[in-house]
């Protein structure tokens, strides 16, 4: 099947209606078993490449783009009122010019880091454009243990931080996977004039007074529930204090997020991902008609992700209907693994919308 992906308009949008042993190793920690030795490489390389992701973001931060041309943009075709038409997956040449907003700043979700990334930031590098992967703090390579990360407001420091150090002239393309739905959302409320357009990438795409949990509760259940219940659930503070993190296993990881994607993402992922602090996800968000709500935003659906099913993330586009809906056949929670082409032609095609 090929990488073929959809779009809808907000117009359309409104007519629709375990594993046995846990993975070893994190980015920035080490483990207290001795890792095999074909482990122990993948977990230096996997810290090699974030840290030249977080190198290459330093870098990106000053600057501006080549008005060089290149390929690898696509047309795709709207949907009719009556059915979804595939997209126009012919490769052609487009020119910069027509990128009003050339940097995208990339916020990975939960348990991730900048270095999920690594594929869409050399595709974007490669057609000129100023891709930049930020470590929200606990994550990827950043030292702060995820188990002290307690709000969304300190989980997000490192994109605040960015923004507000932004030029007044200069706006980004924010692109948010997974729960840095809730991260971006954020930004939209706070620094909306830094922010062209926001892309929602099978992401937490909330309302105001909603939890990035709430958007999982039909698959996991109530927050009480899951609480209680999972074997996740990590209580740094002990088992009388309220819960700190999740931490999955590698085959609950594996059949979550990773269902699509190549066995070599998979490992680096088993090696790289960080304990999810929870905090974030059950704090409640404050969301303005002035600020968020008028905000420019796009959503990209994945249509075999066990983490965010289908039906999920349908209701959230209803319920919160964005600008335009891409959808990408044959994709895992992780698009930027298994479908890393097809999410490329998207952003581009985001990017070029006037």
């Amino acid at each position: 099947m090929g990488n073929g992906f959809f779009c809808m308009t907000k117009k359309d949008i409104r007519e629709m209606g375990g594993s046995k042993s846990r993975s070893r190793s994190n980015v920035g920690r080490t483990s207290q078993r001795k890792m095999p030795a074909e482990e122990e490489l993948l977990h230096r390389r996997a810290l090699s490449m974030a840290i030249q992701q977080h190198q290459l973001s330093q870098r990106f931060e000053g600057g501006g783009a080549s008005m060089s041309r290149r390929h690898g943009s696509v047309s795709s075709r709207r949907l009719n009122p009556g059915g979804e038409n595939l997209a126009n997956e012919k490769l052609q040449v487009v020119d910069l010019e027509n990128f009003k907003t050339k940097k995208f700043v990339l916020v990975h979700g939960e348990g991730f880091g900048a270095w999920c990334w690594y594929k869409t930031i050399a595709q974007l590098e490669e057609v000129g454009l100023l891709p930049i992967a930020l470590d929200l703090v606990g994550s990827g390579i950043d030292q702060t243990d995820s188990n002290k990360v307690r709000t969304l407001e300190d989980y997000s420091k490192p994109l605040v931080n960015y923004l507000r150090d932004l030029p007044e002239d200069e706006k980004v393309i924010l692109v948010g996977h997974s729960c840095g739905g809730a991260s971006i959302s954020y930004a939209l409320e706070h620094y909306p004039t830094k922010i062209s357009k926001a892309i929602f990438l099978c992401a937490t795409m909330v309302l105001d007074g909603q939890r990035p949990f709430d958007v999982f509760a039909d698959q996991l259940g109530s927050v009480e529930i899951f609480l209680k219940e999972s074997q996740s659930v990590v209580h740094a503070n002990g088992k009388d204090k309220p819960p700190t993190s999740l931490v999955f296993e590698k085959q609950q990881m594996k059949a979550l997020y990773f269902n699509q994607t190549p066995t070599k993402d998979v490992a680096l992922a088993a090696v790289s991902m960080r304990p999810i602090p929870l905090g974030p996800l059950m704090e409640k968000l404050s969301l303005s008609h002035e600020n968020y709500g008028t905000a420019r935003k796009f959503f990209i659906q994945t249509l075999e992700d066990n983490a965010l099913s289908a039906d999920v993330q349908e209701k959230l586009v209803r319920e919160n209907p964005p600008e335009g809906i891409f959808k990408i056949k044959g994709s895992d929670h992780c698009p930027f693994f298994s479908k890393p082409q097809s999410l490329h032609k998207i952003l581009l095609e985001i990017a070029q919308i006037p």
